[in-house]
């Protein structure tokens, strides 16, 4: 049977199995591409190389896939970006910026994305270099990663059809509380659509200045057939991010027009259209880096694109991120990229005491145990009629 067309215009739900099909290829590309990456992140590993590393895994792998229809998309979604220690998120470091190489006991954050025709997986981890089950994660950065991976997995058994965003947020902050940590400001996690990394839904987790600059939010319920990328990201600190002279390269193309006056702005800003569409991309994958720096001044300038600004956390502070994929389907919840964090490498004195939190941790995730519970709900009520 042939397959239906979906790279039209037509904007198609996780109902259509098809759509599915090509959420889970490119779920299966980001997590062998994650996998990769953490085996690299090893003592004396180039970051710029292990970003690079990425972005080419990422355009290889999908270039395999869907092959017959020379007119569908795919590739990356979000440009592989790793962040050291107090660095939070989003740097993927030019040609010519300065590198940086890991250390033993640094603590990193891995963030990538794939797509296959505009439908798009992200996911995020944070690990310690060197770190095993003998020579375990301890002290703060511990606390770190277990707030942030029970926040996770909080997030995953609290975002379903019929609840709400509060219930998410009070609860990320309790986890955190418990670990003496704290929220990243500003941090949101996202309903995506067909070549929509930002929809219309949106969990705020730390309601801050930057959360309040960047977007208004209103409360939002979760629905059958939306899709969410889901950011957790925790700090030690006080939860605030600081800028600083590192350089932006991570962009977005917005739906605000401008008739650019430079040529060489012009010429960017085409390149990018024909490349990457509404996908965030780095500077780093143009063809030419000199203009592209020269270029994407007077377009994020006057609204074209939006910048992914590299953050960092507090000096002497540690902060960990985790991100990932989920589809709300008939069938259950479904996490489509995987959770690669090994719990015996991590030892934190933190302990959450909530009962109802520990509760919630202990439910079942799994779509064959979903699936059996709704039949079993479905024959409770028929019998009782």
């Amino acid at each position: 049977m042939a397959e239906r067309d979906v790279s039209d215009d037509e904007e198609m739900t996780i109902s259509s199995d098809l759509v599915v099909t090509k959420y889970k290829t490119a779920a299966e590309i980001a997590n062998n591409t994650m996998a990769t990456l953490i085996k690299e992140c090893v003592v004396g590993a180039s970051v710029r190389t292990l970003c690079q590393r990425g972005n080419t895994l990422i355009e290889a792998d999908t270039g395999k896939v869907f092959k017959k229809d020379k007119d569908l998309r795919k590739g990356i979604s979000f440009p592989t970006c790793v962040s050291v220690n107090q660095c939070i998120c989003c740097f993927s470091p030019l040609p010519s910026d300065a590198d940086v190489l890991l250390a033993d006991g640094d603590i990193v954050k891995i963030e990538l994305g794939t797509h296959i025709d505009g439908y798009i997986v992200q996911i995020a981890h944070t690990l310690v270099v060197g770190a095993s089950a003998e020579n375990k994660v301890t002290g703060r950065k511990a606390d770190a990663i277990m707030a942030c991976h029970l926040a996770a997995e909080a997030a995953h058994r609290l975002i379903k059809p019929g609840s709400s965003d509060e219930a998410v947020a009070a609860t990320v902050q309790k986890i955190a509380e418990a670990f003496s940590c704290k929220p990243i400001e500003g941090t949101q996690s996202f309903q995506m659509g067909r070549n929509e990394i930002c929809g219309e839904k949106s969990i705020v987790l730390n309601r801050g200045e930057a959360a309040a600059a960047r977007r208004a939010t209103d409360k939002c319920e979760f629905a059958m057939n939306e899709v969410y990328s889901v950011d957790i990201a925790v700090s030690t600190g006080d939860g605030k991010t600081r800028a600083t002279d590192t350089r932006t390269t991570v962009h977005r193309r917005t739906d605000d027009t401008y008739s650019l006056k430079m040529k060489a702005s012009r010429a960017f800003f085409s390149e990018v259209e024909k490349k990457f569409g509404a996908m965030p991309f780095s500077l780093s994958s143009m063809e030419d880096e000199r203009k592209a720096r020269m270029g994407v001044v007077e377009c994020v300038k006057h609204g074209l694109l939006e910048p992914y600004h590299v953050l960092y956390d507090k000096e002497n502070e540690f902060c960990a991120h985790f991100r990932f994929t989920m589809l709300l389907t008939s069938h259950g919840v479904d996490r489509i990229t995987k959770n690669y964090l090994e719990l015996d490498t991590v030892q934190s004195e933190g302990k959450i005491e909530d009962v109802e939190i520990n509760a919630l941790l202990a439910t079942s995730t799994s779509v064959k145990s979903q699936k059996k519970k709704k039949k079993k709900a479905v024959a409770e009520a028929t019998a009782s009629q």
